[in-house]
């Protein structure tokens, strides 16, 4: 069986590596309004991924919205057992930054247009800060 691995330049990056499945969001993320902390469910209502869970993935979405909730909640999540295993944005703010490196998670930000318009949901994907690059790994 042959890997093909396709790789992303990311312009900021954090944490450990780590490769897992992905979950991947076409809108923004909230981590106040768009998760239940205590399950790792995407549980707003409006939301595409209603019910799907970001337990052990990659959680991935072109940005991000609102602020203080990060700084608590991913530490929550990751207590709990039900948070995910990295995260990467096309933008990001510093609060949500200081929220995953709070709670030991990798981030990357400002990752290419292409590499949203290519990963799937489902996919096995591969976050190297050390690189500065992520990978879809087929």
């Amino acid at each position: 069986m042959t890997t093909i691995e396709t790789f992303f330049r990311v312009a900021q990056a954090t944490g450990a590596e780590v490769e897992a499945e992905a979950v991947v969001s076409p809108v923004a993320f909230s981590a106040r309004y768009d998760l239940d902390r205590t399950t790792g469910l995407i549980s707003r209502n409006d939301h595409p991924l209603k019910g799907q869970s970001v337990r052990g993935k990659i959680f991935i979405a072109p940005g991000v919205q609102g602020g203080v909730a990060a700084g608590w909640a991913f530490l929550s999540m990751r207590g709990l057992g039900v948070g995910p295993r990295g995260l990467i944005f096309g933008a990001v703010n510093p609060v949500m930054v200081q929220g995953a490196v709070t709670a030991g998670l990798p981030i990357v930000a400002g990752v290419d247009q292409e590499f949203f318009e290519t990963v799937r949901t489902g996919e096995l994907v591969r976050i190297s800060p050390d690189n500065h690059t992520v990978a879809i790994v087929r």
